[in-house]
C-alpha cells in the first residue's frame, strides 16, 4: 500500500481497535480523507490548552512520554497497516506541535502566537529542511515516523521564540 492512498473501512476499524492505533492516529483526527498531518496538528491543540497549565518540567516530562509510546504506537500501527509512515499516523504531529508551542509557556505572548506555531510546525513539517528530510527517509519504524516531527518541532519552536523575542 502507497502511503498516499487513503484506508479502507477494514484498515480504518483495525487502526481505531487497539490503543496503539487509536493513539497513532491522533485519537482519529488522522481518519480524515485529506491533509491528515494538519487535522493532527489541528487536534493537537485541544489537549495543548490543557498541559499549557503544566508545571514547565512536568510538560517536558509529559512530550518525552508522550515520544516514547508514539514510538511504540506508531511502530504497531505502521506494521498493522503494512506501511512504514503512513500519513493516518498523526501522533508525530501531536508531539511536534507540543514542542513548537514551547516557547508560549516560556514567556509571555499574545494569542495570535498559538496561530503562528501552528503554522510554523506545518512548515517545517511540510517544507522538511535539512536534517528533517534526512530523518524521514533514513529512520524507519515508529522512531522514523515520530523523530522528523520532532525536529520540526524544534524548529518551528526556535523560530518563533526568535519572532516573539524580536517583537517585544
Amino acid at each position: 500500500m502507497s502511503a498516499k492512498k487513503n484506508l479502507s473501512a477494514e484498515q480504518r476499524r483495525a487502526l481505531l481497535a487497539t490503543p496503539a492505533g487509536w493513539l497513532a492516529c491522533g485519537f482519529g483526527s488522522g481518519l480524515a480523507t485529506v491533509a491528515q498531518g494538519t487535522f493532527g496538528s489541528l487536534a493537537a491543540l485541544l489537549p495543548w490548552l490543557l498541559l499549557r497549565e503544566l508545571p514547565l518540567p512536568i510538560y517536558l516530562a509529559v512530550l518525552l512520554i508522550g515520544f516514547g509510546v508514539g514510538v511504540w504506537a506508531c511502530n504497531v500501527a505502521s506494521r498493522a497497516l503494512g506501511v512504514a509512515d503512513h500519513r493516518s499516523l498523526v501522533w508525530d504531529e501531536f508531539i511536534g506541535q507540543w514542542i513548537a508551542l514551547l516557547p508560549l509557556l516560556a514567556m509571555p505572548a499574545p494569542r495570535w502566537a498559538i496561530a503562528a506555531g501552528f503554522v510554523l510546525f506545518r512548515l517545517f513539517d511540510v517544507w522538511k529542511p535539512w536534517p528533517i528530510s534526512w530523518l524521514d527517509r533514513r529512520v524507519k519504524g515508529g522512531m522514523g515516523v515520530m523523530i522528523d516531527d520532532v525536529v520540526a518541532g524544534v524548529f518551528a519552536a526556535i523560530v518563533l521564540a526568535l519572532g516573539l523575542h524580536l517583537l517585544r
